[in-house]
């Protein structure tokens, strides 16, 4: 394995090369882990997010380049503006494979340029080049300028966009228009740093230690997908909207409600039959679970920045109260335009439309926009405003953990986050291990975090690959008792892996058909590696060990694993109306999750459990 990092210094304008050991490889595969490693050897505790002396860190993994369904995503980290904590964001689409083509494993970038700039990288050679003229144009138009003036179409550009510059606190970065690393703030760390992005082109092979064994891998996969995601390719992560909203468990109205009255108006099924033009996907991914949607008419939405998914037609939808499928695609479209992560967007205009019913903010605040629930026109015009940083925008562009205390008057208990970052969209009380994920996650409410609890709660796929974990007997979604505690430890872990070699969560088990066995498999035969599941569920947790002691450093730990006092309170409507976590079965989960896990009472790793995952190097 290369194992080859670029440095670059934008304050001097330096870049250096250089190269991972094969034992820090091995232990840390690339991705989250590869970059917590490095962020915490490199960054200094208690530094400003949005300050010169943030680091900032994009990684690839071992399974960046291979032509196997689902492995194309990478992490981008930093400390997070949003949080004050551990920053970490994954994504899909083209620029990881790329990157490793050119013949990297991860850039650290540090110091701020000056001027704004971008990053130029092609087959080992690394430039800094001016993006003056970059300035305040949209992700669309950033893309088009550097392919045009770099003479090359197929260069694949990771962007931040016009809100990432004005460092507004849940900017995103983008490739390709339509693949984003979300959450935490990365793109505003970008911001911060003057740097608009980072063009890569590489035409380098991919070394593999048995291309025969990655090839027969490929081949099943390619050959298999159909089994376990038809219908994600046929209406993408859209497809579970109606679902969850039959489930009660639909978040609607900031949370308030788990049914929407309009939810099958912006389902998946709903936009495929409308206003869906194409389906794409990520590198060598036969799946195609990426919309492309266009709309002429009222919304003029172009097509160049793909389309909702879940998250997005929630936050945009049922949590806002709107059920105009059309107007959720327009402020999609502004969102990629912008660079802006459509979660935390959606949930903080949320809670701005709760302020304003309760009288908190006024049409002074809002500039005579009647920003309640079921407001089209109004979510539309925050966007812009957000992205923009005017008027209530400004306020709301800092994030709703910050906007919330500023207003003032009871506005906290509006605002769905946890350490800051704002809730997705699937409602703990009707997916208990949710209620972990949300407090537990270093990075903040991550409905990625493990796998949710309905995969697990009947006899089928999800138990029959779990089997190998020690994961025998279903669990009712509903239940927050012990075994559900033991299968979330377990299963985060499978997720902090996916995280750092790269896989992706709707391709892999128990979501998607590539089982755990031949996940390890294909790792050992692109590295010639003879690891086992057991070492690579090491490394999940090492992962998340490592995010924890960063959070710890910079001052965030058992007070900050919590959920905001809504998800104590029953739901209002819907299937499951009158349900709710209760505190106690939530305090005693959070103290069994700090048992299992080797930590003490107050969530701080002990020194065995360092010892163990050789990350004692820490506290040194």
């Amino acid at each position: 394995m290369e194992g080859k990092i670029v440095r670059v210094n934008l304050n001097k304008r330096e870049i250096s090369i250089e190269k991972l050991e094969e034992i820090e490889y091995r232990r840390y595969l690339g991705g989250s882990a590869l970059a917590g490693y490095l962020l915490l050897k490199e960054l200094k505790p208690g530094v400003d997010p949005l300050g010169p002396e943030n680091v900032l860190v994009f990684a690839s993994n071992v399974l960046s380049g291979v032509p196997v369904p689902g492995a194309s995503r990478f992490t981008i980290a930093a400390k997070s503006p949003l949080t004050n904590g551990f920053g970490e964001a994954e994504a899909g689409g083209f620029w990881g494979p790329e990157f490793k083509k050119s013949g990297f494993d991860a850039i650290i970038i540090t110091g701020k340029s000056d001027l704004p700039v971008y990053i130029w990288i092609k087959d080992g050679k690394v430039e800094i080049k001016d993006a003056l003229h970059l300035k305040g144009k949209n992700t669309c138009e950033v893309e088009k300028i550097i392919r045009q003036e770099l003479g090359d179409n197929k260069i694949i550009i990771a962007q931040n966009g016009p809100a990432g510059e004005k460092m507004v606190r849940y900017a995103c970065v983008l490739n390709n228009l339509k693949h984003v690393n979300g959450r935490t703030g990365l793109g505003a760390v970008m911001g911060s740093k003057n740097l608009r992005a980072i063009a890569v082109r590489g035409t380098n092979d991919i070394y593999m230690y048995d291309k025969e064994k990655v090839k027969s891998i490929a081949k099943w996969m390619n050959e298999n997908w159909k089994k376990y995601s038809a219908a994600m390719y046929e209406h993408g992560t859209g497809r579970t909207l109606e679902g969850l909203n039959e489930a009660g468990i639909l978040p609607t109205r900031n949370f308030r409600e788990g049914s929407f009255e309009g939810a099958k108006k912006i389902s998946g099924p709903t936009m495929s039959q409308t206003i869906l033009i194409k389906r794409v996907g990520c590198y060598a991914c036969p799946i195609r679970c990426k919309r492309v949607v266009e709309v002429r008419g009222k919304y003029n939405v172009d097509s160049c920045y793909g389309g909702p998914e879940y998250e997005t037609l929630a936050s945009l939808g049922s949590l806002c109260g709107i059920d105009d499928l059309e107007a959720i695609a327009k402020g999609h479209e502004l969102c990629n335009k912008y660079g802006l992560d459509t979660i935390s967007t959606g949930t903080t205009i949320a809670f701005a439309m709760e302020c304003f019913e309760n009288k908190l903010i006024n049409l002074k605040d809002t500039n005579g926009i009647e920003l309640s629930f079921g407001n089209s026109e109004a979510m539309l015009k925050m966007i812009e405003q957000i992205a923009n940083r005017k008027g209530l925008g400004n306020l709301l562009a800092e994030g709703s953990a910050i906007a919330s205390k500023k207003i003032g008057k009871g506005a906290e208990k509006y605002a769905m986050q946890v350490k800051g970052q704002e809730l997705p969209l699937h409602d703990p009380r009707g997916k208990k291990g949710l209620a972990l994920a949300y407090s537990i996650s270093p990075t903040g409410a991550d409905h990625m975090e493990h796998p949710h609890d309905p995969i697990f709660s009947v006899e089928g796929w999800g138990l029959e690959i779990g089997a190998m974990l020690g994961l025998y007997e279903p669990i009712n979604p509903l239940d927050l008792n012990e075994k559900k505690v033991k299968y979330f430890s377990y299963l985060q872990k499978v997720f902090d892996l996916y995280n750092s070699i790269g896989m992706c969560d709707l391709a892999a088990w128990p979501i998607g058909g590539l089982p755990l066995d031949k996940l390890v498999d294909l790792c050992n035969a692109i590295t010639g590696w003879n690891c086992s599941l057991w070492e690579f569920m090491k490394t999940g947790e090492r992962a998340n060990v490592m995010a924890r002691y960063f959070n710890i450093r910079e001052g965030l730990g058992v007070k900050d694993d919590t959920l905001p006092e809504r998800l104590f309170e029953p739901l209002k409507n819907g299937a499951l109306k009158g349900n709710t976590i209760s505190h106690k079965e939530f305090n005693d989960a959070l103290k069994l999750y700090y048992q299992i896990e080797g930590w003490d009472e107050n969530g701080i790793p002990r020194h065995g459990k360092l010892v163990e995952l050789d990350l004692d190097w820490i506290t040194k």
